[in-house]
C-alpha cells in the first residue's frame, strides 16, 4: 500500500521535537517572519508613522535586532553593551532609523545579529543560568521563551502596519 501522507512542513517537525528543538524551531520560525514582513516595502513606506509611538517597520526590525544583541551577546555571552556593534538595549533608541539606513541594511543587520545569538547559544544548555541585572538569573531556556514572545508581539504590530500600508496579511 502506498502512503498518500503529505509530507510534513519544515516548521510542524517540530511537533515531535525535543524541548531545544523546538523552542529553535519556533525562534527561527518568527526571526524570519519579523524580517520578512519588511521585505517588498519601499523604503518610504518602511518608514511611515501609523501610530502615535516610534514603531515603522524599518524601526521594528531595528529594535528586534537590537533585542537580539541585548539578551544573546549581553546577558547570555557576557559582553559588555559598549562592545557591542548597534543598539544592545532594545529601548526607545532602537526603534529611531537613521535616514541613511536602508532596508536591506536593517535585515542585514538583524539576520548578524540573530547568527550571533545561534553561536552564542550553541554553547549553553537549556538549564545554564547567566546573571540579569533585574530578574537575578535566567536560564536559556528563559531568554528564548522571552524571544519567542518580544518576536510574536512585534510581529502582530508588523502584521496591522503592513496590512495599513499595502494590505498585506499574513506570514
Amino acid at each position: 500500500m502506498t502512503d498518500t501522507t503529505p509530507p510534513v512542513d519544515e516548521e510542524d517537525l517540530v511537533a515531535v521535537a525535543g524541548e531545544r528543538e523546538t523552542l529553535e524551531g519556533f525562534l527561527e520560525y518568527h526571526r524570519r517572519v519579523v524580517a520578512g514582513k519588511l521585505r517588498g516595502l519601499s523604503e518610504e513606506d518602511a518608514r511611515r508613522r501609523l501610530v502615535p509611538s516610534l514603531t515603522t517597520m524599518i524601526g521594528l526590525v531595528s529594535h528586534a535586532a537590537a533585542v537580539e544583541r541585548n539578551w544573546f551577546q549581553h546577558y547570555l555571552g557576557g559582553k559588555p553593551r559598549e562592545e557591542i556593534t548597534g543598539n544592545a538595549r532594545g529601548d526607545g533608541p532602537s526603534w529611531d532609523v537613521g535616514p541613511g539606513t536602508s532596508i536591506g541594511g536593517v535585515i542585514a543587520e538583524f539576520e548578524s545579529a540573530c547568527a550571533a545569538s545561534r553561536q552564542i547559544a550553541a554553547g549553553f544548555t537549556l538549564d545554564q543560568t547567566v546573571p540579569h541585572d533585574q530578574l537575578g538569573r535566567v536560564t536559556l531556556r528563559w531568554i528564548y521563551v522571552h524571544i519567542i514572545r518580544e518576536h510574536a508581539r512585534h510581529i502582530g504590530h508588523a502584521d496591522i502596519l503592513r496590512e495599513q500600508i499595502d494590505g498585506a496579511t499574513g506570514d
